[in-house]
């Protein structure tokens, strides 16, 4: 009797030590059989049910096929970590980050998607770096490595822009951002791109080549002032003669940028080009290529019709020569209208005479000389009547000159 009690207390001071030894460490609740059989301890697949992918680190892909001891080497399950690093060397020494699953995937190392992932970093594969090796940016020895590069274009290119000649660009002063000529989703550094538009290059402007404008290689000093390329133009131009008619230079003024600068426009505001005027040539007012002293009063231009104009006989009638009193810029020089008539010779859109006429030739008999007129023309009064009337008058006489030196207003008194 007392050896059973012995065996008992033997027994029961043992099971305690048993489940501290356990070999999974502390606290481990999972059943014995989700991993082992009643046939020994050792692993057995064929009676394998636990969930792993219910923990913290599912496993899939290579993991799936992994023996368990090659991430629970010690099989203390708890002690297992689930950072990538914490299983695999890391081949790049920290130069891509601790992340492996940045890049690569439980089911292989292999990166398929560099294009994609590159995407996401601060310097997009676009143009001919999408086509490009890994190791022509990143060079190093084990091809492993993949330090931070710099992302400006003059970092990796810093002796293409060295080494080129058409333009030179250290000579040309131009810009180590390559991107301002050359833009990145391009194949060949032929495809230039720069962007021009503080001085746009458009029209005539669209076809010349760099050096016809930059002609000094030095494409930091060019200047924007049409006569600074275009002097040559200015100086040969004989139609009309810009040098000796003292044109400005300020080409602009004129002309656009059409080929071979035609249309020409000028600003004709000091001498408005309206109706007869708008569709005369240059010549026809500037005679001689004089474009400097060119008189802007109608006679100067105008004399010969003047002198020849019959009816009315200008010349004859001693019409004044500033022909606006009378006339517009209408061509034909018609309608003509001699608004100075009641403040410097007769009224007659005025006083008494005004609606008593229809034509000029009422009064003014004599088309040929409008100096002559006729009172007695419209005035059919009988002479006698008239002749006693002015009884006592002196000077009187009965015609249209004293009529109008007696009565130059048209008034009865």
């Amino acid at each position: 009797m007392r050896i059973l009690s012995f065996i008992i207390l033997i027994i029961l001071l043992l099971l305690p030590k048993q489940q501290t030894d356990s070999p999974h460490g502390a606290g481990f609740t999972v059943s014995c059989n989700k991993c082992h059989s009643t046939e020994e301890w050792k692993f057995d697949k064929t009676v394998y049910s636990f969930d792993h992918n219910a923990t913290k680190m599912p496993l899939e892909g290579q993991h799936s096929v992994v023996n368990c001891k090659q991430c629970h080497p010690t099989l203390v399950f708890s002690e297992a970590k689930t950072g990538c690093i914490d299983c695999h060397t890391d081949m790049h020494q920290q130069t891509t980050g601790s992340e492996c699953s940045r890049c690569h995937t439980p089911v292989s190392w292999l990166v398929n998607n560099t294009n994609e992932i590159h995407q996401m970093s601060r310097f997009p594969l676009l143009g001919a770096h999408r086509t490009a090796d890994c190791n022509q940016c990143h060079k190093s020895e084990s091809q492993f490595l993949f330090n931070v590069l710099g992302v400006e274009c003059v970092d990796c290119h810093r002796e293409d822009y060295m080494a080129t000649t058409s333009p030179n660009h250290i000579q040309a002063g131009l810009s180590e951002d390559c991107a301002y000529c050359h833009p990145v989703n391009v194949f060949q550094w032929t495809s230039s791109g720069f962007n021009h538009s503080f001085f746009p290059l458009v029209q005539a402007h669209a076809t010349p080549t760099c050096a016809q404008c930059h002609t000094t290689g030095n494409y930091a000093d060019a200047t924007p002032e049409c006569y600074a390329c275009h002097q040559q133009d200015y100086l040969g131009t004989t139609n009309p003669d810009h040098t000796a008619t003292n044109f400005p230079t300020n080409c602009q003024e004129c002309h656009t940028l059409n080929p071979s600068w035609k249309p020409a426009t000028f600003d004709h505001s000091i001498f408005a080009l309206t109706l007869g005027h708008s569709n005369v040539a240059c010549l026809d007012c500037h005679i001689n290529g004089n474009y400097t002293s060119t008189p802007t009063d109608c006679y100067s231009c105008h004399q010969t019709d003047y002198n020849n104009t019959a009816n009315p006989g200008h010349l004859a009638s001693g019409f004044p020569t500033t022909c606006q009193d009378c006339h517009t810029t209408n061509p034909g020089w018609k309608p003509a209208s001699y608004t100075q008539h009641d403040s410097q010779s007769f009224p007659i859109y005025s006083g008494r005479h005004q609606g008593e006429w229809d034509a000029c030739t009422d009064c003014h008999t004599d088309v040929s000389d409008y100096g002559q007129f006729s009172c007695l023309n419209c005035h059919e009064h009988n002479k006698t009547d008239t002749d006693n009337q002015h009884q006592g008058e002196d000077g009187y006489s009965y015609n249209s000159n004293e009529c109008y030196r007696c009565h130059p207003r048209g008034d009865a008194d």
